[in-house]
């Protein structure tokens, strides 16, 4: 991680402990940039709100702004940092030929379409709904579960040949799938993740990461950003 030095006159309206918003953190606090951090009350529904929805009209979060700027979608995001930034800290797109290009695309993807739709639903079921009082479905988290288990057997193949997703270095690949991961490692579904010995190296590694317990830290990477 970067010292946080540099002032990119970035806003990010988002919410601290959102899946999506932590994703975005993770790669300003990786390239040690500095932003504004504007807070979005979701459990008052203020993302579905006019105000909010001329940024997205779509209402979620985050939204990037830089200058006239404005992008949504974490992962849009993410990409647009690292790539702007690309001489800045940690190197998180691997594009030194279309070879490397293409397997970083590939894993994003993947990550995306494979491993996102699953694990945000295990998310929901066994993270947020019971910080809302709701009663956790069963059924939906076994089913998740055993379609999650094919996934991860995929990426222990995987990282038995490479340290991480993409290539030998930490990347965009891996860093999208830490909110999820990070939450679920808080529930039942850690054993998923603690059964593969390669899977749980990789987990290990990317969760130890300095910018990403930061990002985890809203005292540090949210409320201790906003100015006054």
């Amino acid at each position: 991680m970067s010292d946080i030095n540099f002032d990119s006159g970035y806003k990010l309206h988002g919410n601290p402990f959102s899946t999506n918003t932590r994703r975005v953190l993770a790669v300003l606090l990786e390239k040690g940039l500095s932003y504004e951090p504007i807070a979005v009350d979701l459990k008052t529904g203020e993302h579905k709100k006019e105000d909010f929805l001329r940024l997205n009209p779509f209402g979620q979060v985050p939204v990037l702004e830089d200058g006239n700027l404005k992008l949504s979608e974490s992962r849009a995001i993410t990409q647009y940092i690292a790539y702007v930034h690309s001489s800045r800290g940690t190197q998180l797109l691997n594009l030194q030929n279309h070879e490397t290009m293409g397997i970083l695309t590939m894993w994003m993807e993947i990550e995306a379409h494979q491993f996102d739709p699953l694990a945000s639903k295990l998310t929901w079921e066994l993270v947020i709904k019971p910080l809302y009082g709701l009663e956790t479905d069963h059924t939906v988290v076994k089913e998740n579960e055993a379609c999650l288990e094919k996934v991860l057997d995929v990426y222990e193949k995987r990282l038995g040949e490479s340290r991480f997703l993409a290539c030998n270095t930490f990347t965009l690949a891996d860093l999208h799938h830490l909110p999820n991961i990070q939450f679920l490692l808080g529930t039942p579904t850690k054993r998923l993740f603690e059964t593969r010995p390669k899977v749980r190296n990789w987990v290990h590694e990317i969760t130890s990461r300095e910018s990403w317990k930061m990002a985890c830290d809203p005292e540090k990477s949210w409320f201790g950003n906003q100015r006054k």
